[in-house]
């Protein structure tokens, strides 16, 4: 295991047989979203998107929380949420450049994504959650979107997120009234793949990411792109996308040595390549 220099405390990353380990760093806050951690998260993702090393992504927070989403002390400090900006339009441009390279790079980056909740996500920290491939949550581990709470009406792209996922009515549901959604919940609702027992999040969440690093790695990006795009293009678009990235990984050597190993009832192995 290498570590991933990140600047600062509050984001620490590694490298492990092609999987990054990203994890929100504040267990004292909760791993509240600091403007340090927010940065961090920004180059991490956007260095770990193009280095080949880099099979898939697993983000997690440390101690008891994953992440209870902005830092709602600053925001009560600077009065209107903007924490730091002068005008409202620079607070509106920074923040959508902030969700960009944050939760819309962990859903549009061409790797698989895994969030590991070890505790509460929330506001923001659930919007993050969403917007990985998938999720696996410890038993005790709850989400909410905790927005109306504080007079907020919701970023980071968790009402685009969560509406794909639970439906409209559902999302709704749980944006206006801040319900808190536990494991057993999330799960019926569709909302996480996997639960386990809290001392068991990490290996199960490294047996799924294993299991992608060791899978073909062009396959995936095309599926990614497929399934992203499915979620709300025209059927006909996403069938011709489909034609397209299906011949294109036939030409890969991936796919010649995994059907030879199908014809050969052995298991493959990917190079992505």
């Amino acid at each position: 295991m290498s570590t991933i220099e990140t600047g600062t405390t509050d984001l620490l990353a590694t490298l492990d047989n092609g999987i990054a380990i990203i994890t929100l760093n504040r267990p004292e806050a909760r791993n509240a979203m600091s403007g340090a951690m927010n940065d961090a998260l920004q180059a991490i993702l956007a260095k770990v998107e193009v280095d080949p090393a880099v099979k898939c992504i697993v983000l997690t927070g440390a101690g008891k929380g994953f992440c209870a989403g902005g830092d709602v002390k600053g925001m009560a400090a600077s009065g209107d949420g903007t924490v730091g900006d002068s005008t409202i339009d620079g607070a509106i441009h920074r923040q959508r450049l902030n969700q960009r390279a944050t939760a819309g790079k962990l859903y549009k980056m061409p790797k698989p994504t895994i969030a590991a909740l070890p505790g509460a996500a929330a506001g923001a920290g659930l919007s993050l959650a969403l917007a990985c491939d998938m999720r696996i949550m410890s038993s005790n581990a709850i989400m909410t979107t905790a927005f109306a709470r504080v007079g907020f009406s919701g970023d980071y792209g968790g009402t685009y997120f969560m509406t794909q996922l639970i439906g409209a009515a559902k999302a709704r549901q749980l944006y206006f009234l801040s319900e808190r959604v536990t494991a057993t919940e999330a799960l019926a609702l569709g909302l996480t793949n996997w639960v386990c027992e809290p001392e068991e999040l990490m290996t199960k969440a490294m047996e799924i990411a294993e299991r992608i690093a060791a899978g073909p790695t062009v396959a995936y990006r095309y599926m990614k792109e497929n399934l992203n795009r499915a979620v709300a293009g025209d059927v006909d678009d996403c069938m011709d996308l489909e034609a397209t990235h299906h011949v294109h990984c036939g030409q890969t050597e991936d796919h010649r040595n995994a059907t030879k190993a199908f014809v050969e009832k052995k298991e493959p192995v990917f190079n992505g390549r």
